[in-house]
């Protein structure tokens, strides 16, 4: 009677997989540092999850609580938003607008990958809703928040595979986006050196968040609640008046929220729920979804450039991804790699600005089209 009462004689094989699976999450954000702010409590969460007896995610465990309160409500990814906004810096887009095109281009990814989803529903054993297939499809963007947001609100039982493939590629992007970036430029683009940026002032700073959240509510509504969060924290940040409201959301905010959200996604990862071939099929569409934003990022950013007369560097196209700031550092050390004298990371955040932007607008529209 007392054995039966022990771990060790409840374990099931499933179980066991998705505790070393959990383990592998410790091993990247630990060891590796791929993305340790998230895929550590993601990591520790699915082994609490698969603990057999111990019920976290079990109606009365904390795990359960923490995923009603703070993802199937949405919660979590709009304070991380609005944490997000907090620490972003508008300027580089601001001083060239352009840049919202790379943005919207690197949005194709999540598109493609939409009726790539439901074109898997051809492969025996895979078999995707349309809703499904929305919240698989905004892997491509980039943006962890915004994949946990449409996934909850779409496709709840998969909402532990997409967070983690889309965290995870979003660790990846130093190994993903360089090939990439490389086999659609020459050499000759990528030492393309660009012009200083100009000053923005304040004032341009304040009114950038309240006329893109009036643009958003006139145009797409639903993407209001992501896009409302993450212009008033930047609106906190650059109003100057509040500066204790935007240290908390930059810090204390953001930070104890990202425990919450990694456990409360940790624990959808049970076996029942995570161990399916749909699971293999949305670790595929993801990375196809990210390698395709990356490039229709690049190939926008090299059509510009030559509509500029050579003016643009079309490596700033592939931080129209939402991995802000990763993103943006990958495209200024292959630009220096290219060029000792190339720096440019203050380009490339306006593209990778413009990603997160884009990312929610293009949840909105999933939202709209098949919420």
């Amino acid at each position: 009677m007392l054995w039966e009462s022990t771990a060790l004689a409840n374990f099931e094989m499933g179980q066991v997989i998705m505790m070393a699976l959990g383990c592998l999450l410790l091993y990247l954000a630990i060891v590796r540092k791929f993305e340790p702010l998230l895929l550590l409590p993601i990591g520790f969460g699915a082994i609490l999850t698969n603990i057999p007896l111990a019920g976290f995610s079990e109606a009365g465990g904390l795990l359960h609580y923490v995923y009603a309160v703070g993802i199937e409500t949405g919660v979590f990814p709009l304070l991380i938003f609005m944490g997000v906004g907090a620490l972003t810096d508008f300027s580089a887009l601001i001083a060239n607008p352009k840049m919202l095109l790379l943005g919207a281009a690197a949005q194709f990814g999540i598109f493609a990958t939409l009726f790539g989803a439901i074109a898997l529903n051809y492969v025996p054993g895979l078999e995707y809703t349309l809703k499904e297939a929305s919240a698989i499809a905004i892997i491509g963007g980039a943006d962890g928040p915004t994949a946990i947001f449409l996934a909850s609100r779409l496709a709840p039982d998969l909402l532990g595979a997409i967070a983690v493939a889309a965290y995870s590629y979003m660790a990846l992007v130093p190994l993903i986006q360089p090939p990439i970036m490389k086999a659609l430029t020459t050499q000759a683009e990528r030492e393309i050196k660009m012009d200083q940026l100009r000053h923005v002032s304040t004032k341009e700073k304040i009114i950038f968040p309240l006329a893109v959240l009036m643009l958003t509510i006139f145009f797409l509504p639903t993407a209001t609640p992501l896009v409302g969060m993450f212009c008033l924290g930047n609106l906190m940040r650059e109003s100057g008046v509040v500066d204790r409201l935007s240290k908390t959301a930059q810090n204390e905010l953001i930070n104890i929220t990202t425990i919450f959200l990694g456990l409360a996604v940790g624990s959808k990862m049970s076996a029942d729920k995570f161990l399916k071939a749909e699971t293999l099929g949305i670790l595929l569409l993801g990375a196809v979804a990210f390698a395709i934003g990356t490039a229709t990022g690049v190939l926008m950013a090299k059509l510009m450039s030559r509509m500029s007369g050579g003016k643009i560097n079309p490596l700033i196209g592939a931080a129209g991804v939402s991995a802000v700031p990763m993103a943006a550092r990958v495209v200024n050390k292959v630009g220096l790699e290219a060029n000792p004298h190339n720096f440019l990371l203050m380009h490339a955040m306006g593209p990778n600005v413009a990603g997160v932007l884009g990312s929610a607008v293009a949840a909105g529209i999933l939202l709209a089209l098949v919420g």
